[in-house]
């Protein structure tokens, strides 16, 4: 545990009624150990829109993920997408669109 890992987000605020949002930090951090991560649910923007079914329940459906973590580093952009998706796994069949922004703490710099 050197300094570098005093940055590392370790938790988040859940926020009642938003399960797709809770579940996706919540399998996010400790895996990737961020040390920066913001999700922005844009869903209310999409409302209405076709193919915009979203989790049933909270009408999540459109995300923007912004994660800066050095699990990223060595890897292209593709792959790291890949690697949000695969983590997320079920819970992007439940969310109609995420978009991402994945960088290393280097490239954050």
């Amino acid at each position: 545990a050197g300094e570098s890992d005093d940055n590392i987000v370790t938790s988040f605020d859940e926020i009642d009624g938003k399960p797709m949002y809770n579940a996706m930090l919540s399998t996010l951090i400790p895996i990737l150990k961020p040390t920066y991560i913001e999700l922005v649910d844009n869903s209310h923007q999409h409302a209405g829109h076709a193919g915009s079914k979203g989790w049933e329940e909270s009408g999540e459906s459109h995300f923007e993920l912004k994660i800066t973590a050095s699990a990223f580093e060595n890897l292209n952009l593709v792959k790291r997408h890949q690697l949000i998706y695969m983590l997320l796994g079920d819970i992007m069949n439940k969310i109609h669109a995420l978009s991402i922004v994945a960088r290393t703490p280097e490239e954050e710099a």
